[in-house]
């Protein structure tokens, strides 16, 4: 049997659990926004200069490209959503998977590494270039229904871990942080990653988490004026307890991984399976991703292979959930990274439109509303 044949074949066979439709909807979930990343080209290079790993695997292109959203790059991406509409007339939308907050590395750098302290990314966006004025367009988003923020964690960052390194004086993690940045491919015990935010180290931090949690959902309502229904862990580790604390602050909807590695701590994990409608003892759902569209990832054609994954799941008669990250559409570092994946986005969703007609644009919020319904 042939990889390709075997990967189709386990496509269909993940797309056969839970709630189905014979609905043509697609969500595009997009990850990351409003947490920094890597600041500027000359940040980039200064750290490399200084032998930090910024290209190893995935991460290079986010450490290339990615950074937080000027006000052209919102509005440009607004310009090729509002290009297409579904049999509603109703524009592409992307859910907005967003944190509300950032490091703030001038106190945490005055206690001496002995404090955290963080502050909302609306403050973080005023010293970006470019980003002054953005934060007025993920309002006019959220107005046009194009852009609505749902919750991904108060930071794309694991506190803890970040901080012990800190205080043991971690190189790398030092003269990344002098650089207000953080993304680099550190390894440290248990491999976790910093941008793994609610990744355990010890089993301790439990506790830690639930404040993170339920703080940033009441700073994401204070930001958006609403309170957040849908919640993407970052990198996607997280320990199912928090579950009922995210329940009792609002969230509704869970993503999740259809194979889910639950951290436990001291780097152990236990496995939980998941699909699409499924219901937790919180009674809250979960959204399972079945389709990526990442155009800034090269040496694939992006656009036809998430046109295929849209006609598996659309043949099993399930909802199209795209994954699509914010490293996609910033041009604040390398335009051309921007203007690329907008025309391939274009492309994907005229694509859409001409295979499906009577497609239905809705957000991560909307299908769950429907599946709870």
């Amino acid at each position: 049997m042939s990889n390709s044949f075997k990967s189709l074949l386990l496509r269909h066979i993940s797309n056969i659990p839970g709630w189905r439709t014979n609905r043509k909807i697609v969500v595009l979930e997009s990850d990351d926004w409003g947490s920094i990343r890597m600041p500027s080209r000359k940040v980039f290079e200064s750290l490399s200069l200084k032998n930090i790993d910024l290209i190893s695997g995935d991460s290079m292109r986010y450490n290339r490209y990615d950074s937080l959203a000027t006000a052209d790059d919102l509005s440009l991406l607004f310009v090729t959503l509002q290009s297409v509409k579904d049999k509603n007339g109703n524009p592409a939308v992307f859910t907005a998977i967003s944190v509300t907050s950032n490091p703030d590395f001038k106190k945490i750098k005055e206690s001496g590494y002995l404090a955290y302290f963080h502050e909302p990314f609306t403050e973080t966006l005023k010293r970006y270039h470019g980003c002054a004025d953005s934060f007025e367009l993920w309002k006019e988003g959220v107005n046009n229904h194009l852009f609505v923020p749902e919750f991904h964690g108060r930071e794309h960052l694991n506190v803890q871990v970040w901080m012990n390194a800190l205080r043991n004086k971690d190189r790398d993690t030092l003269l990344a942080f002098e650089q207000e940045c953080w993304g680099f491919n550190n390894i440290h015990p248990y491999n976790i990653s910093y941008q793994a935010a609610f990744e355990l180290d010890e089993p301790e931090e439990l506790q830690y988490h639930h404040s993170i949690l339920k703080e940033g959902l009441k700073l994401f309502e204070e930001i958006h004026g609403y309170k957040s229904r849908y919640f993407v862990p970052p990198n996607s580790p997280i320990n199912n307890i928090l579950e009922e604390t995210a329940a009792q602050n609002g969230i509704r909807y869970m993503a999740a991984s259809k194979i889910q590695n639950e951290t436990l701590g001291h780097g152990k994990t236990r496995k939980r399976y998941h699909y699409i409608g499924q219901k937790n003892m919180h009674g809250q759902y979960y959204i399972t991703r079945n389709c990526f569209f990442e155009p800034s990832h090269p040496g694939k054609d992006w656009t036809n292979s998430c046109l295929g994954e849209i006609e598996i799941a659309f043949r099993m008669n399930k909802p199209a959930i795209i994954s699509t990250h914010r490293v996609n559409y910033i041009g604040a570092i390398d335009t051309g990274n921007r203007d690329r994946s907008l025309v391939k986005l274009k492309e994907l969703l005229n694509g859409i439109k001409k295979a499906y007609p009577d497609v239905e644009f809705l957000t991560s919020v909307q299908l769950g509303n429907l599946i709870k319904s």
